[in-house]
């Protein structure tokens, strides 16, 4: 059994052994590959670089190149247990539209994001006047992927206007450490925010 990166243990960790997982944006598939061979998912992912897919394919996982925007319609109602979406919410065109086709597609969703509410980043923005770069937001503006900036307070909102049910809520430090903090100080203090939801 290989360790994952500390983030993704935090998902693997909510995923029941044996379920129907597609992991969206699943990059490299390192998650993938672990619930796979550790969790005996039944694993399926959509990656938009081939690079990303290539990658998956040569690990023997079942994944196909595909844009969350626009091919996540493709799937039908309830075709999973659980629907994946790691640290790209704030990276796709269409956060609203994508978080609603996760729930559609799956009976549980789970969602990641960086916190751009963490004090750091603010501070950073305050003082330096300048975008900032941290352990969970580890590239500059112009080569990051990120287009919408979210903090955990703004998801929280998007939930509620949708309706949807947090099962989980994880505030965690890029170590993959965990916060036992309300939403409001969880937006200060996390790098990280893990939700586990439901319509």
């Amino acid at each position: 059994m290989h360790s994952l990166r500390p983030d993704l243990q935090l998902i693997a960790n909510l995923i029941e052994p044996e379920s129907r997982v597609l992991d969206v944006a699943c990059g490299d598939g390192e998650l993938l590959d672990y619930l796979v061979n550790n969790q005996n998912v039944d694993g399926r992912g959509i990656e938009l670089s081939q690079q990303g897919v290539n990658q998956c394919v040569a690990k023997g996982l079942f994944v196909i190149q595909g844009d969350a925007d626009k091919d996540l319609r493709e799937y039908p109602d309830n075709s999973f247990d659980y629907v994946v979406l790691s640290k790209a919410l704030q990276a796709v065109h269409r956060p609203q539209l994508v978080l609603r086709e996760l729930l559609r597609i799956g009976r549980r969703a789970v969602v990641t994001i960086p916190n751009f509410g963490q004090w750091k980043v603010r501070m950073s923005l305050v003082s330096r006047g300048r975008m900032p770069v941290t352990k969970a937001l580890d590239k500059t503006w112009y080569n990051t992927d990120n287009i919408h900036f979210c903090t955990i307070l703004d998801l929280f909102d998007l939930i509620e206007e949708e309706g949807l049910k947090v099962c989980e809520f994880v505030p965690h430090k890029a170590d993959g450490t965990r916060l036992k903090y309300g939403r409001t100080r969880a937006n200060w203090s996390a790098d990280q925010a893990l939700f586990l939801l439901e319509k």
